[in-house]
């Protein structure tokens, strides 16, 4: 690996490419954030994880002062207007609410500040503005109060997802409407109610899709053409599709983003997650009962590219570990990292290949090595770990490693419920939880006991 030289896989391209910045001293990067209608679960935190390496490694490389990371915040979107309903509160209080929550989870996952981030309501301006220019060009069109965008009109439509439009249905996040000229084409602005959020807008009061935020808050803080857009696999089609296309078509432009990174799904137990399998963990509740050091590091065990399955083994492996590099901690300032030690993070992010060198580092720490242990220790904070004293760490062993006993009976109240309607998987699910928790349940007759491990 020459000259600190990054490699990362380009979903665009679909291959491994050199990173090549299109102004070494202004490199952009966009990340698609928190739509803050829940609270975000364990699949939300690996792009917050996975991208903020990325972040840290650029910075390693570039310099902090040549980096603009921008993650985005959703605070208007049909999800949050029907999540509010249902909680029977304000969509202020919810999206402040979710917000606050979501900030207080990167913290927890020791995550970087990006440099911005901006939030969709304070740029409903820039979002009025494109979509009166996708019009003017014929990309896009208004029926019954709605505008939305051609997809036949940008040619280069579904290059990134590798689709077909034309054997493609209407599906994930994709709106079904008689108005439409094509089922793909999608919403850039939509009516409100006088009960819903609504702004003033050519074609009436309304709101923006969803699609369009991104477009809009991405060019205001990174330009037309940036370096890196990143997100989840599952925003590949349709949002980061759709991106693209009005996003080229508004600015005349061939390229939007040059490089497009995207992280693989978690599971747990092997199963997706959903909310009808009660199997769904938000970080908020780990934040009570697991050091976030593990959880950051249990993200960082398997490839960003590829799946993950989150489970109590994956959690002991990542305690367990911790328990042991802890042995070696000391404070230190020295930034005396490597060439050999930084390739697998230069080879798109190949987080596992890295840590079996820290692994290695450590083993030779731990027989007295000193240069080893700085290294050591100085490649772990690179990548966000070992940067709690060892006192705290200690004391979250003691203390924090265990939920609470309340939370524990009305666990097992739920399961008991869920054994009774014969909802044995959401019953097995709540088990495996607690256990991953810290937390033994065994079943006598019909009572349930429970000890901390």
């Amino acid at each position: 690996m020459k000259n600190n030289q990054i490699n990362l896989f380009n979903t665009l391209t679909g291959k491994k490419e050199n990173f090549i910045p299109i102004n070494q001293k202004k490199i952009g990067m966009y990340v698609c954030g928190p739509t803050v209608y829940d609270f975000p679960h364990i699949g939300n935190a690996r792009p917050l994880v996975a991208f903020d390496v990325l972040y840290r490694v650029l910075i390693k490389i570039f310099g902090k002062k040549n980096i603009t990371y921008v993650r985005n915040i959703t605070d208007i979107d049909d999800k949050i207007i029907e999540s509010s309903k249902n909680k029977k509160i304000s969509i202020k209080e919810l999206t402040s609410k979710i917000t606050k929550s979501f900030h207080d989870d990167c913290k927890y996952l020791n995550c970087l500040k990006p440099s911005f981030e901006p939030k969709a309501t304070e740029h409903i301006k820039g979002m009025i503005s494109m979509t009166e220019n996708l019009l003017k060009n014929n990309h896009a069109y208004e029926k019954d109060k709605h505008v939305y965008f051609s997809i036949n009109s940008f040619q280069n439509y579904g290059k990134l997802s590798k689709k077909n439009p034309d054997e493609l249905v209407a599906g994930a996040r994709v709106e079904v409407s008689k108005s439409k000229k094509h089922p793909l084409d999608f919403v850039l602005w939509k009516p409100s109610s006088n009960e819903d959020p609504g702004w003033t807008s050519p074609w009436g009061r309304g709101r923006p899709g969803w699609h369009l935020e991104c477009s809009v808050m991405s060019e205001k803080f990174l330009g037309k053409n940036f370096d890196i857009h990143g997100g989840g696999l599952d925003l590949i089609f349709p949002h980061h599709e759709n991106e693209i296309a009005q996003s080229c078509c508004a600015n005349n432009a061939e390229k939007f983003a040059n490089y497009w990174l995207h992280n693989g799904y978690v599971t747990f137990n092997k199963e997706k997650m959903s909310k009808s399998l009660g199997n769904i963990i938000t970080i908020e509740k780990m934040r009570k009962s697991i050091n976030g050091q593990v959880i950051r590091l249990a993200l960082l065990s398997s490839h960003y590219k590829q799946p993950l399955d989150w489970n109590e083994n994956l959690i002991k492996e990542s305690k367990n570990t911790l328990d042991k590099w802890y042995t070696q901690f000391e404070n230190i300032n020295e930034d005396v990292l490597n060439e050999d030690l930084l390739e697998p993070l230069l080879e798109d992010i190949n987080t596992p290949g890295y840590i079996a060198k820290l692994h290695l580092l450590y083993d030779k720490a731990s027989k007295g090595d000193s240069s080893s242990k700085k290294l050591f220790l100085a490649g772990c904070k690179l990548i966000g770990l070992l940067e709690e004293d060892r006192e705290t760490w200690n004391k979250f062993k003691k203390s924090t490693s265990m939920i609470d006993e309340k939370t524990i009976q009305n666990k097992i109240k739920d399961r008991d419920e869920a054994r009774k309607k014969g909802d044995y998987k959401l019953a097995d699910n709540i088990r495996k939880e607690l256990e991953s928790s810290g937390v033994i349940i065994e079943d006598k007759g019909d009572k349930t006991f429970w000890k901390y491990k």
